[in-house]
């Protein structure tokens, strides 16, 4: 069983690494559905984890079909990220109808290698996945991050069996979305895959003692990844239920 963790700060990856996981995909600005970090986290970072990190390649949030612009900004920071060392990138783009752009995803794919490409959520946004499926596999894609075409893997546990059975050996299906140690047990047995992404994240208020009571949701609660909870998956993918 491998543990994706979704680090949204090097401090979030050092608890994925610290506790466990097998790989951490990085990025910023987690709930706004996460964008491709800053180039000092990526660099520091980097020098801080030495287990396999992929970058969440995602210049705003919002929805998966990009400008010119946008795209020339994602070629330049897939590039970045191979100057820097990373194992991989996480990418994902698509049509106005609600295909896969395989055009645009077969260029970045070709451009990261020799890292690797996981196709992320805007899986979920396709309008065919059976189709979607066969397109992102076409592309040179590794692996599929994917809800089910849901809020939360759970919701799309049938189309995430679906999806493994369609998939074969020809590409990974990793579950994604409301995963926690809670409910893994539950979902390993509605789901057999051997991939799993969470984010394990706790949130925490802010340690300064000032606070100014005119402005409401300016910093007053951070968030990242627990390596308690990172622990407690790992411990439960590998069907450990106790120390």
């Amino acid at each position: 069983m491998i543990l994706e963790i979704c680090a949204n700060s090097i401090d979030s990856a050092i608890a994925a690494q610290n506790g466990g996981a097998n790989r951490v995909e990085l990025c910023e600005n987690l709930n706004e559905g996460g964008t491709t970090p800053s180039y000092g986290t990526l660099l520091l970072t980097r020098q801080q984890v030495s287990i396999d990190l992929y970058v969440l390649i995602r210049p705003r949030s919002g929805d998966f079909l990009y400008s010119a612009f946008e795209f020339e900004i994602m070629k330049a920071d897939i590039l970045k990220c191979k100057e820097l060392g990373y194992n991989g990138v996480v990418i994902g783009l698509l049509t106005p109808d609600g295909s896969i752009d395989v055009e645009r995803t077969k260029s970045l794919v070709e451009l990261a290698s020799p890292m690797g490409v996981t196709f992320h959520r805007a899986f979920d946004s396709c309008n065919n996945f059976e189709e979607a499926l066969e397109d992102v596999i076409s592309c040179g894609c590794e692996r599929v991050l994917t809800s089910g075409l849901k809020n939360t893997a759970i919701e799309g546990s049938d189309v995430l069996k679906k999806l493994l059975d369609l998939a074969g050996d020809r590409i990974i299906i990793m579950p994604g979305s409301g995963i926690k140690a809670s409910n893994i047990k539950f979902l390993k047995e509605l789901v057999p895959a051997k991939e799993w992404h969470a984010s394990a994240k706790t949130t925490f208020a802010s340690d300064m003692e000032y606070h100014n009571p005119e402005l409401q949701n300016m910093g007053d609660i951070i968030s990242k990844s627990n390596e308690t909870e990172i622990k407690d998956l790992v411990r439960k993918l590998n069907f450990q239920e106790s120390l």
